[in-house]
């Protein structure tokens, strides 16, 4: 692609070299440069990609973009000058990749909890219908049924780009995404043109970037901000800040609810750990889904679909085949009735939402113990508050290492147990090592007990030191079923 007709969207400060040479690849990270790439300098959050312009140019760029020029330019390479590069790289790659988004249509998921479930559900739900789809999700991103790895929950737009057109090359009809609050923030999203956006809940989260709720809360709201008129905008009328959510949107408002008036309503008939008996909008469906929670999930996905022009019957016919996502309220049964569940709670909501559902099919018949801890190099202030709901709603705890990344795991447990009085810390035990905390709490259950082991959930390894070694909470679990 020509320089000049990929720069046409942008506004150019000032340009040194030529402008109509061809452009062969876009790069934010100058080690992936390649020769005949355009290399987009971005200040991030850590380092600032200035500072690595002449690497870029080593290693074959031929075209600079950025907010400075650097002292000495290289002769033979174009340099071109904006105001602020984050801004303006989700524009760039959406053009140089073809403009996916205009190809296929886009639904984006943000909130705190639910993302990946919501998300993932309905690429499922869609293949089911018949359609070539796409996805991009904490846990993997496909290419209709091709997997590819992911790293964050939402990509750079470079990589963002990339895949999206992929999926269009490849004749997807629909892409369901997860929005998270730093792809907003960090204009990673960029250029994209959504179909439609779902908003799931909002609770404590993300405070180590964000630093305030409301700086959290306005990145997700900047998302709905941002739908044009012909999209829809699906919202939690259940969370106090699903109206905040969609106030300055163009898109198409509609609602759920499984508490009050809505678009679109839930209720529980039955439910135990093996599933549920729902009445959405007064139509019966039986699902393998657990927790009040998940209901809210399926009414989103349920919403999504209807909006999406899928009758309501159909929406329910395939709802009833869905199967949960890894990780998200997943049951291991041993041989002696003991039930164990894997979730990848993190967040103090998602906690007490997962106890609380745990709770309310146990009915007092048995115990509760958790497996629990938080996350290193995150914000410290919900450690407490996580201890705090587990005491609150368990027989047992214990408190051990999730992902420590470069933090002291007991440095973490401290903090974590720092939120617990005298009478709470009588029914908590401490033990660092994950591996034997799991196998601690099955050995403590008896006979018609559950384990709640909590904050990892689809994750195969445990991040220590910047090395990532792995570790299943699956695999300990059956492990120490089976001792």
């Amino acid at each position: 692609m020509k320089l000049d007709e990929l720069l046409k969207p942008i506004n150019i400060i000032e340009t040194s070299g030529q402008v109509s040479i061809d452009i062969t690849g876009v790069n934010i990270d100058s080690r992936s440069v390649v020769p005949g790439d355009l290399f987009i300098a971005v200040r991030g959050t850590r380092t600032d990609g200035h500072s690595y312009i002449s690497k870029a140019i080593e290693q074959g760029a031929t075209a600079i973009l950025c907010e400075a020029f650097p002292e000495e330019k290289k002769e033979g390479v174009t340099y071109i000058q904006v105001a602020n590069t984050e801004d303006i790289t989700g524009l760039v790659a959406t053009r140089f990749f073809g403009d996916p988004t205009s190809k296929l249509e886009l639904i984006g998921v943000t909130g705190t909890n639910g993302k990946t479930t919501i998300a993932t559900l309905l690429y499922n739900m869609f293949r089911k219908f018949g359609y070539k789809c796409g996805l991009c999700s904490t846990v993997c991103n496909y290419i209709d049924g091709e997997a590819l790895p992911t790293e964050h929950t939402t990509p750079d737009p470079i990589t963002l780009n990339r895949l999206l057109g992929r999926m269009a090359d490849e004749g997807c009809k629909y892409a369901f995404m997860e929005v998270s609050s730093h792809s907003v923030a960090q204009k990673r999203i960029g250029g994209l043109k959504f179909a439609g956006g779902i908003f799931t809940n909002l609770t404590r989260d993300h405070l180590d970037y964000h630093k305030t709720f409301a700086g959290y809360r306005d990145a997700k709201k900047a998302f709905f901000d941002q739908l044009p008129e012909s999209a829809f905008a699906i919202t939690n009328a259940d969370d106090k800040n699903g109206r905040i959510m969609t106030q300055n949107t163009q898109a198409r408002i509609l609602t759920y609810s499984l508490h009050g008036m809505a678009d679109f309503t839930a209720s529980i008939l039955e439910d135990s750990f093996e599933g549920m008996y729902l009445s959405i909008n007064g139509q019966e469906v039986s699902v393998p889904f657990i927790g009040r929670f998940n209901v809210s999930n399926l009414l989103a996905v349920y919403g999504a679909a209807v909006s999406l022009g899928k009758s309501p019957e159909d929406v329910l016919v395939v709802m009833s085949t869905l199967q949960p996502v890894n990780g998200r309220f997943e049951t291991i049964r041993s041989a002696n009735n003991v039930t164990a569940i894997v979730d990848y709670a993190h967040t103090p909501d998602a906690l007490a939402n997962v106890l609380e559902t745990i709770n309310e099919i146990l009915r007092h018949r048995g115990n509760v113990i958790t497996v629990c801890g938080a996350g290193g190099n995150r914000d410290k202030g919900k450690r407490p508050l996580m201890a705090q709901e587990a005491a609150k709603q368990s027989d047992r705890i214990i408190i051990t290492s999730d992902n420590p990344r470069f933090e002291e795991p007991q440095d973490i447990i401290n903090d974590m147990l720092a939120g617990l009085n005298a009478e709470q810390m009588n029914k908590v035990l401490s033990i660092t090592d994950r591996r034997e905390a799991i196998r601690t709490a099955c050995m403590l259950a008896s006979p018609g007990d559950v384990i709640l082991v909590a904050g990892k959930g689809h994750e195969d390894y445990q991040d220590v030191k910047g090395v990532k070694h792995h570790f299943d909470d699956h695999e300990i679990i059956r492990e120490a079923f089976l001792s």
